[in-house]
């Protein structure tokens, strides 16, 4: 999908979200500000849980650890995605171009490595060295996502 497409499909909601007169603060630090939230929070602690399912010797600890984590970081995706459409809204509001940043780039490599992500563990039975793989994998995109976060205070400043 083109930036020109996004427009476009955005652009009733953009100009709904204009009409709003909201502070500039808010319509430039909101998305920023909320997704701070679900990657240190969200992320942080599905992270920490990972960690504790791979390495606890506690049962009971790895037990709640196992139910917790997918839930966490599952809604940790979902408001991802629903920040991306957020992070675009913001910047179309401010009337700045979309796709273009590294910020855009990393979100959607984000993104699309998380959807690889939550496929893994039900292949787990079959062949548990994916298990490696997942906790590699999951480390990794919570890397790209703190680079992620850089790059949006980086555009954020820009403008």
């Amino acid at each position: 999908m083109s930036a020109a497409s996004v427009r476009s499909l955005f652009g009733p909601f953009v100009e709904l979200v204009k009409s709003w007169n909201l502070p500039g603060w808010l319509v430039h630090w909101g998305h920023p500000g909320n997704m701070a939230v679900v990657l240190f929070a969200m992320g942080g602690y599905g992270t920490y849980l990972g960690f504790r399912i791979r390495f606890s010797d506690d049962v009971e600890e790895k037990a709640k650890a196992k139910d917790l984590h997918p839930k966490l970081l599952g809604g940790m995706f979902f408001f991802f995605a629903l920040g991306a459409t957020g992070g675009m809204t913001s910047l179309l509001t401010s009337d700045k171009p979309i796709f273009e940043s590294p910020h855009a780039v990393t979100g959607f490599i984000g993104l699309a490595l998380l959807t690889a992500q939550t496929i893994l563990p039900s292949l787990f039975e079959g062949n548990p060295g994916l298990r490696n793989v997942h906790g590699i994998l999951g480390s990794g995109i919570m890397t790209l996502f703190l680079v992620h976060a850089a790059l949006g205070l980086q555009l954020g400043l820009s403008y």
